[in-house]
């Protein structure tokens, strides 16, 4: 069968979507950040129409990192040096020399030819500076090798991110090719009202922009009915619309401020062009979850996060601090340098003290020391509240970014759960342990019980994590992101008790719990799920409503009454369009070609499903589906080719070995099966699946004792699983073993009391 549960693969850009019961006012769900119910139309004028009358803001503005984002490669805006040097990495040289004004670099290109190509743009200004490169069909791709603006220097950017294998020319990640694209990676946050209009028929780019850099409009949204509204006299001024513009900026809320910041400062998947009209975040993009591989399992960055997936954990966030209190608006520069920054609302003469931070201070005697990373920590570096609270990482080969979680350090659990700490962060010849014993000694022993634990419990698949789960989602003292990452991990968790708790997060006031919730709900069958889902295709905030109807996609229209199919209708179509935007991701690809496969539509799901695979040849999930795929349709030697091919250049994930044993199971190859699914339930402590066909195999091939052992394994990881125990149950009593049959069938009316079948089935067992 077709792999179309929605848990399959996890991935950044991956687009999907959630549920709700709408029991409660609309307002509740709206996080208005307008000005009113009758704005004016507006459009874009461009950011020099504002300079006439905010000469402060555009004197903050001038110069900043949102002015340099982007810009036409000139005289003034190239900082690297293009007068004819040179730059080798891996025995090749890169040449960057200007001619007739124009700027030019000779390096490898695509398939790994060395060839001469234009720069047309730069990228960025601070710490290093990036350059377009234009191609063929309205594409531009970043050029990695980069400025280093402070040590004025060129530098092999993408050999400092990425791994040996992953800079060929036939990986996505290679720079010619689809990772590296500026249209679908960089451009919607360095412009203003980017609209990247990806064609998706031609595979080609129109991509367009008001202002080439960010610019006034690009926070405040379209400002024609704002200059309009300037121009009259004042007291002919219309109130209640704030000023004419979409966005609201003061006498907002903590949260519509940071959401305001959020489509550019958030690691997130886009379902559609940036939109002013609608404030809540969840309209446009959904926010990536704190969860590996991108986060530490304690939420603390890994990859990079653009601020507000890191933000919204911390404390900082649940006291109602903003964006703007740390940092100018405009200028984008932090307001006060050092701990005077954090010394705005906390106390200096308590938090800024030596009996706090335990540490020297700037200019009290002592020696700095080079760590590992060749970097230099002076002395007073620990006195400081960001290097403690908001340890920093490089991304980008040099550009250091702070962890914006700003949490207390806790080597403890770095000690049980591998995750980073300040402490050791800065002194890397250092165990943790030994942060661990400095920190009992200045702070005390007591320490808070922390969700990563629980989190880490519920990601190892300990029996009995979902309690901790439960109390995360149930409760408001921890931040919304939080609460949404353990239902992600609840799904994991199949018990009527934890999805009750699902179901209840379908009509939380907040539409990142709502989407988590419609995305991870079970439901225990068709039509409790079209019960719970139906509702929400006219949730208010578009992600949600988009992944109900993805939920529902494969309901007939008998199963709806007249609004819900209509409202189904919508909601699908919408959801379509958010994949088609991204259909220049593999993941959008993969996503259409589920959409597709769920519609009955075969040939749409083969073809996006290559097309994934075409943009990225190493991306498992459209590989896996197209093989499956092929099975289905009969072409079992290009299924099992691909099968083969994830088997060998996937082999720390399951599914090559899972579906490759099952077709050759049904080519009654057993031997070579059960070496795959061997090979498979090592790797997998997860999927109950494996260990329940390997079972089979292993019964059908007269290995009782294995057969035995692998199925109480399987049921070790799902107790109640149906499959796991009808198969454990018939193998005893095809053995006469009666005695060790009659709990697993007493079992299975436990799980399933409501099931006429296993009720049957246990009564015909009595009788016997």
């Amino acid at each position: 069968m077709m792999i179309t549960n929605h848990r399959s693969w996890k991935m950044a850009g991956l687009v999907a979507t959630v549920v709700i019961v709408l029991s409660f006012p609309l307002s509740l769900l709206l996080n208005h950040n307008q000005g009113g119910s009758e704005q004016p139309a507006a459009s874009f004028t461009g950011g020099k129409a504002c300079i006439e009358c905010h000469q402060k803001e555009y004197r903050l503005w001038k110069g900043s990192d949102h002015d340099n984002a982007m810009s036409i490669a000139s005289d003034t805006s190239v900082l690297g040096d293009f007068n004819n040097t040179s730059f080798t990495f891996n025995g090749k040289t890169s040449k960057f020399y200007k001619r007739n004004g124009k700027f030019y670099v000779f390096t490898e290109a695509t398939g790994g030819r060395m060839m001469e190509l234009q720069v047309s743009h730069t990228f960025g200004i601070r710490p290093l500076q990036q350059y377009l490169v234009p191609f063929g069909n309205g594409r531009y791709q970043c050029l990695p090798i980069a400025w280093n603006t402070v040590e004025k220097k060129w530098f092999q950017m993408a050999a400092m991110v990425y791994k040996p294998e992953d800079l060929e020319p036939v990986n996505w990640l290679y720079w010619t090719n689809q990772a590296q694209n500026w249209n679908s990676m960089c451009a919607e946050c360095h412009s203003t009202n980017l609209q990247k209009n990806f064609d998706i028929t031609t595979k080609s780019y129109h991509t367009t922009f008001n202002d080439i850099n960010v610019n006034c409009e690009a926070c405040h949204g379209p400002g024609s009915a704002h200059i309009e509204w300037a121009r009259l006299p004042e007291l002919a001024r219309p109130v209640g619309i704030n000023a004419g513009l979409l966005v609201k900026t003061s006498s907002i809320t903590s949260r519509q401020y940071v959401e305001s910041c959020a489509p550019c400062h958030a690691r997130r998947s886009s379902t559609g062009p940036y939109d002013h009209n609608h404030p809540e975040f969840l309209n446009y993009a959904i926010p990536q979850l704190p969860v590996r591989p991108a986060y530490n399992i304690d939420g603390q960055f890994k990859d990079e996060d653009y601020e507000y997936g890191s933000f919204t954990q911390s404390k900082m966030y649940m006291k109602d601090v903003r964006c703007g209190d740390c940092h100018d608006p405009h200028s984008l520069k932090r307001k006060f340098e050092g701990n005077a920054l954090c010394t705005q609302c906390h106390r200096a003469d308590e938090y800024d003290t030596f009996s706090h931070h335990m540490h020297k201070s700037k200019g009290d005697p002592g020696k700095s020391f080079v760590n590992k990373e060749g970097k230099t920590v002076e002395v007073g570096a620990g006195a400081l509240c960001r290097d403690c609270h908001m340890p920093g990482r490089y991304y980008m080969g040099i550009d250091r970014r702070y962890d914006h979680s700003l949490r207390i350090p806790r080597p403890d659990l770095s000690v049980s759960l591998g995750t980073p700490n300040a402490c050791t962060h800065c002194h890397d010849d250092k165990t943790d342990s030994w942060a661990v014993q400095y920190i009992n000694k200045w702070y005390g022993e007591k320490r808070k019980v922390h969700y990563a634990t629980l989190l880490a419990n519920a990601q190892a698949g300990k029996p009995g994590a979902d309690s901790g789960l439960l109390r995360i989602i149930t409760s408001n003292l921890y931040p919304e992101i939080i609460r949404a990452t353990a239902i992600e991990y609840l799904s994991s968790y199949p018990s009527a008790r934890a999805q009750e708790s699902v179901r209840k997060a379908l009509n939380d006031p907040d539409p990142l719990l709502r989407y988590t919730a419609v995305e991870n709900f079970i439901g225990t069958d068709s039509a409790g799920l079209l019960k719970v889902m139906a509702p929400l295709l006219n949730d208010p905030v578009k992600s949600v409503r988009m992944e109900a109807a993805n939920r529902l996609s494969t309901f007939r229209k008998e199963a709806f009454s007249g609004i819900q199919y209509r409202l189904f209708r919508d909601a699908l179509e919408e959801y379509k369009r958010s994949l088609e935007y991204v259909a220049d991701f593999p993941t959008g690809r993969y996503n259409l070609g589920n959409f597709y496969s769920k519609s009955g539509e075969i040939a749409g799901a083969e073809e996006n499903y290559r097309e994934a695979v075409a943009i990225d040849n190493l991306f498992y999930p459209a590989k896996t589906n197209l093989a499956i795929l092929c099975y289905q349709e009969g072409k079992t030697v290009e299924a099992e080719k691909l099968f083969l091919d994830l088997v060998a250049n996937h082999p720390r994930q399951t599914e090559g070995y899972y579906y490759l044993a099952l077709l050759y199971g049904e080519q009654k190859k057993y031997a070579e099966a059960i070496a795959l699914l061997e090979k498979a339930s090592a790797l997998s402590t997860t999927n109950e699946r494996i260990f329940y066909n390997l079972g089979l195999l292993y019964q059908m091939t007269g290995q009782d004792t294995k057969c035995e052992a692998t199925l109480l394994k399987g049921l070790g990881l799902d107790p109640c699983n149906y499959d796991l125990l009808y198969a454990l149950f018939t193998f005893y009593m095809k053995k006469g073993e009666r005695a060790k049959a009659t709990p697993w069938i007493e079992k299975m009316v436990t799980c399933y009391p409501n099931e006429k079948p296993v009720q049957q089935l246990y009564i015909d067992f009595m009788r016997q």
